[in-house]
């Protein structure tokens, strides 16, 4: 049985820090969902779900990859899996905001569809398919993750940012 520590202590530092900064936006977006409940007009459960939920998700998501990278696994072929099945709970949640945001009182546009839709689903099935292919290309892999984690955290950066604007120019135009 191959060990995985040797593969994955390399990158011990960058998930530290990816961990670390995607605990802090996390806590982070609880912020904003204040400013969102002290908003007169806010939005319906369905917004939440469909914009604000999915922004922790992702950055949630980069704090449990990171936290898996630094597991101590006592095979290769059980981080695989670990890789694989948050890929593949990502895809499965990702697919359901599709739904979320269909029925929601706010209409996305094509911007809101590529960070708040595409861009996670295209990251969650990336790294599924990293952890389908770290058998045969662990390096590749282990980029694909690392670009994967960064993707997630920078979707939810914009995402909490795009969210506060929308709050902050809502804001204006409808005080006295």
């Amino acid at each position: 049985m191959e060990q995985a520590a040797p593969v994955l202590s390399g990158w011990a530092n960058f998930y530290v820090i990816a961990g670390s900064s995607a605990g802090a936006l996390t806590g982070l977006q609880f912020v904003v969902m204040s400013l969102l409940a002290g908003e007169r007009a806010g939005g319906s459960q369905r917004e939440i779900r469909a914009f604000g939920t999915p922004t922790v998700v992702l950055f949630c998501a980069a704090l449990l990859i990171s936290a898996g990278i630094n597991v101590p696994w006592h095979s290769v072929f059980a981080f695989r899996c670990f890789i694989g099945a948050c890929g593949g709970a990502g895809v499965c949640y990702a697919s359901t905001r599709i739904w979320h945001a269909l029925k929601a009182a706010y209409k996305p546009d094509a911007e809101d569809w590529l960070w708040y839709i595409a861009l996670p689903l295209l990251g969650y099935a990336a790294l599924l398919a990293a952890g389908i292919l770290f058998r045969r290309h662990p390096v590749a892999s282990l980029d694909a993750i690392a670009a994967i984690t960064l993707l997630l955290l920078f979707d939810g950066i914009h995402n909490a940012w795009d969210t506060v604007t929308y709050i902050a120019v809502r804001r204006r135009t409808t005080e006295p």
